[in-house]
């Protein structure tokens, strides 16, 4: 692990995944909270009622079993992730060191699976591969999903270069707005409906 990791909390500049989930559900949503600095007014509550659900249905969880089932050798627990070279941060539950020598994110959601995964859930394991890369100078094949309700199940990601080249492009585009450009509205109306920022936000 480099040094990186101690100066987590240094930087405010850099993108997390949540961050660029906002982004790609709608490209003003940054330049709001960014540029102009103009609070969403989350539900802080509900929240943190949310995360002490998770917390409780982890220690549920038999952890062994899950590390033996994807073939690790190693594991790292709640994980400050950082990428200098493309200016990105975030937090993993766990990192896991596989017995092919390769390295993969792994991550609980207080969620159900339903025969498909989001593409929040694919950015945000996307954003956390590219971190450990560089951190930890591993290859990451693939990043793996705990779905804490409805039996825990187990889902795994394929972390592909299309999927990498991807999330670079909308690193890129996210920083354009930061740098002052202000973005067309997103084209599906339906989100404006419940936007907190649909009194200003003209289209």
């Amino acid at each position: 692990m480099t040094s990186s990791q101690s100066s987590f909390n240094d930087f405010t500049t850099y993108i997390t995944p949540s961050e660029m989930i906002e982004f790609l559900y709608c490209n003003r949503f940054i330049y709001y909270m960014k540029c102009l600095g103009i609070s969403q007014n989350e539900e802080t509550r509900f929240k943190v009622q949310m995360g002490r659900n998770l917390h409780e249905r982890k220690e549920k969880i038999n952890k062994d079993y899950v590390r033996k089932k994807i073939g690790s050798v190693k594991k790292l627990i709640e994980v400050p992730l950082i990428s200098e070279k493309y200016k990105i941060k975030g937090k993993v539950d766990e990192i896991n060191f596989l017995e092919d020598g390769t390295a993969a994110p792994l991550d609980y959601k207080f969620a159900e699976y339903k025969e498909i995964t989001f593409k929040t859930y694919k950015t945000q394991m996307i954003f956390y591969s590219i971190m450990i890369e560089e951190m930890f100078n591993v290859k990451v094949n693939k990043a793996f999903l705990v779905y804490c309700r409805g039996g825990n199940e187990l889902v795994e990601i394929d972390i592909t270069q299309d999927l990498i080249d991807g999330s670079l492009e909308n690193i890129n585009s996210y920083n354009r707005i930061i740098a002052g450009y202000y973005p067309p509205a997103t084209k599906d109306r339906a989100k404006c409906l419940d936007c907190c920022y649909r009194n200003i936000c003209v289209r």
